[in-house]
């Protein structure tokens, strides 16, 4: 989730929906100026009991952020509080339960990217072991309750934590208890973007399937292979989902910012603080109408902000996020760029990638959505057979996609490589979620905490 940085809203006023419209475009770049922003969570723990440290215990959240600081990180406060760090790798910041995020800096290519992901893990976990502290790569904490998670703090929460019982029952449990793997990448022209989205969203059950790695809850199986991913499925029906109307005739912009319009607001950030607009409408803001800000217009930043209050399986800013891998170790985060880039960053492979889905109906792509957090590759494919039926075709798309772009390292060496975790997936027919399930069910005997022991960075 987003972490303001300034001390008040600032930008042009909004004086027409055009503006809204215009701030899609000003995302357009030339291929040549493409870049990847990969995006990681992972739970923090307490190596002597496992529990997830408070924000301002000894050897916390606050203390964790500070041992960073010694790498050239800054600290970004909020009421007085360091609630996240910025610096040449992008940005740290902390979930709502003290989940610790790296939003890393926009690159050219994924041996950057994944030199990126290795010096953050290994800065953290530094300072881990001074702290005696852990980092736990997995989609959802597999032991804890709600109740046995700390709060940060940091204002948006405290308005999402209130807001998210009236809407849903599981999003107090997506806030808390989950972690993800995510990359932003740019698009071309509006009509670049809007096939980059459509192929996004009708493969982001793949991408689901293959990361699948929260198959506990509570200590136990909870009967699902990416328990994160059904989490959002009852969050907030308002700002989640597949967005059908991506695939209409026409989608492009503006059709994105009527969405957008529509999705309840959270929130509005003045004079360092967070305003609680939960439920209300920012088509009201435009009219100066806000009853929270009565008289008021909203900013180029308001809406930004509102921007990323909506959660659907892909979404749409400045950029394209694809939102729908659990968290995992760090090999599965250089796999997830690896995966989007070589679809989406290649026209060749693109126009294969939409060949492959582009005959699937609304009904479809919502039926293997549904399914893919309890089946994952064995979810039912439209038009027959199972997802890991075109697996295997996906990832060579991939593999010939990152093979065009020609990005190679000191060594000579290709992207491609960065696929390999999930062309082992595929081959061994079982998502990670699958593994760990065998193991508890094996030779950890049922013993919830040996997950420590096998998923920790």
């Amino acid at each position: 989730m987003s972490t303001k940085t300034a001390s008040t809203a600032k930008g042009a006023i909004i004086e027409s929906r055009d503006q809204l419209i215009a701030s899609f475009a000003r995302g357009e770049k030339p291929s040549d100026r493409w870049r990847i922003g990969t995006e990681h969570e992972k739970f923090v723990y307490a190596l002597g009991d496992h529990h997830a440290p408070s924000y301002d215990e000894a050897s916390g959240i606050r203390a964790l952020l500070g041992e960073l600081e010694q790498y050239g990180w800054e600290p970004v406060l909020e009421g007085g509080n360091v609630i996240a760090m910025t610096g040449a790798d992008g940005s740290i910041s902390l979930e709502p339960a003290g989940q610790f995020e790296l939003s890393g800096a926009p690159l050219d290519n994924l041996h950057q990217t994944c030199a990126e992901t290795g010096r953050h893990l290994q800065q953290v976990k530094a300072a881990g072991d001074k702290l005696g502290l852990g980092f736990l790569g997995l989609g959802m904490w597999p032991d804890k309750t709600r109740a046995e998670l700390p709060i940060m703090p940091k204002g948006r929460y405290a308005i999402m934590l209130r807001h998210m019982p009236r809407v849903g029952s599981l999003g107090l449990d997506m806030m808390l208890r989950t972690s993800t793997i995510q990359v932003n990448l740019d698009y071309a022209s509006e009509a670049d973007m809007v096939k980059k989205f459509r192929v996004g969203l009708a493969l982001q059950p793949l991408a689901t399937a293959l990361f699948a790695n929260s198959p506990f809850t509570e200590g136990k199986p909870n009967d699902m292979l990416s328990f994160r991913s059904h989490i959002w499925s009852d969050t907030d029906p308002a700002r989640t989902g597949m967005l059908p109307f991506v695939f209409e005739d026409g989608f492009g912009y503006e059709r994105y910012a009527d969405y957008a319009l529509d999705v309840p607001m959270y929130f509005v950030y003045r004079d360092g603080k967070y305003i609680d607009a939960a439920g209300l409408s920012f088509r009201d803001f435009l009219k100066g109408e806000l009853s929270v800000l009565p008289g008021e217009l909203p900013t180029i930043d308001d809406w930004n902000d509102h921007l990323s209050t909506a959660f659907p399986e892909v979404r749409l800013k400045t950029f394209l996020e694809m939102r729908g891998a659990d968290g995992g170790p760090w090999n599965r985060i250089c796999a997830l760029p690896a995966l989007w880039v070589g679809l989406l960053y290649d026209n060749g492979a693109l126009d294969a990638a939409w060949d492959l889905v582009k005959g699937w109906s609304l009904n479809e792509r919502q039926a293997l959505r549904d399914s893919v957090p309890e089946l994952a590759l064995d979810a039912p494919l439209p038009g027959g057979g199972r997802l890991r039926n075109i697996a295997g075709e996906v990832l060579d798309i991939a593999h010939a996609g990152l093979a065009a772009r020609g990005r190679v390292n000191g060594a000579g060496d290709n992207e491609t490589g960065f696929l390999d975790p999930l062309r082992e997936i595929v081959r061994s027919g079982k998502v990670p979620a699958q593994v760990l399930l065998d193991r508890y069910h094996g030779e950890w005997g049922g013993d919830i905490s040996r997950v420590y022991g096998e998923a920790s960075f």
